[in-house]
C-alpha cells in the first residue's frame, strides 16, 4: 500500500458544499456546531471525505420512518 492511499482524503468546504447542495455557511455552521468533523489548515477548513460520507448516512431518512 503507498502512502497517498493510506492517508485519508480531505475536502475543503466548497467541495462538501457542492456534494451536500448546500452553501458554504452551512458546512461552516456545521463544522463549527461539531457536527461535522474538520481540521483547520491555516485559516481554512478541511473536511476528511470519510466524514461527509458518515455525515450523509446518518442523515438519511429511513422511509420506514417517514409511514409512522
Amino acid at each position: 500500500m503507498s502512502d497517498a492511499a493510506a492517508r485519508p482524503a480531505f475536502l475543503t468546504v466548497a467541495e462538501v458544499a457542492d456534494a451536500m447542495r448546500v452553501s458554504r455557511m452551512t458546512v461552516y455552521r456545521l463544522v463549527h456546531a461539531g457536527e461535522m468533523p474538520a481540521i483547520r489548515v491555516g485559516k481554512s477548513f478541511r473536511v476528511p471525505a470519510s466524514a461527509l460520507e458518515e455525515y450523509l448516512a446518518e442523515a438519511t431518512i429511513d422511509q420506514d420512518r417517514l409511514t409512522s
